[in-house]
């Protein structure tokens, strides 16, 4: 049966130094600089153009925030970083959050974020070394692939990948057109479940 999102809600900010919501299922954070489509991304996987809050200003959101999602696991879309006229104490803000938040054991997969139309940046470079460090899993979505051609849409989402230094195999992307959506929502689906086996084969252990 093929995976479908029929629910999804807003469930709370938090910011540095304020709790996050009770640990309970599955978290799939989505990263990447300001303005390079996770919003748009998770209202067009949702089929809900209202749920995340998109904005012509990079930078602006200082948040994170936390939407559940079929009532059993979450999208966490953490802080855009890049935005190169916040002023430093802003900049130290968002490192401490970013650290705070990855290093916590909450996260169990990423979706990092690149903008296919451009090489990766040094500050994207910084975020797949923090996703190394912390030995977290991750996929590359390779987004505004409405921007490229479709016979070149596979090739230089993998391009991107490789410049960035990661495995060259990143899913192009696009909320425009619905371009890999279905390859998206199937990844986040294997997630899902490879949690949940991982979390019985404990229990199971525990008893």
């Amino acid at each position: 049966m093929e995976f479908a999102i029929k629910q999804a809600e807003f469930v709370t900010s938090a910011g540095l130094g304020s709790p996050y919501p009770e640990k309970t299922a599955a978290e799939i954070a989505i990263v990447g600089k300001s303005n390079v489509g996770k919003s748009s991304l998770i209202n067009s996987l949702c089929n809900n153009k209202k749920l995340a809050k998109t904005s012509s200003n990079p930078g602006k959101t200082r948040l994170i925030n936390f939407f559940k999602i079929n009532r059993e696991f979450y999208f966490v879309d953490l802080p855009g970083y890049g935005f190169a006229r916040a002023p430093k104490t802003e900049k130290d803000k968002w490192g401490k959050l970013m650290e705070d938040y990855l290093s916590s054991g909450r996260v169990d997969h990423i979706f990092m974020l690149i903008d296919i139309r451009h090489a990766p940046t040094e500050d994207d470079k910084l975020m797949l070394q923090w996703i190394i460090y912390y030995n977290l899993p991750f996929t590359l979505i390779a987004t505004k692939a409405d921007k490229i051609a479709k016979s070149k849409r596979a090739q230089m989402a993998n391009a991107a990948a490789k410049q960035l230094g990661a495995p060259p195999a990143a899913i192009a992307f696009s909320s425009e057109d619905g371009w890999g959506r279905e390859l998206v929502l199937q990844r986040m689906d294997q997630v899902v479940k490879d949690v949940k086996n991982l979390r019985a084969g404990i229990d199971i252990e525990q008893q």
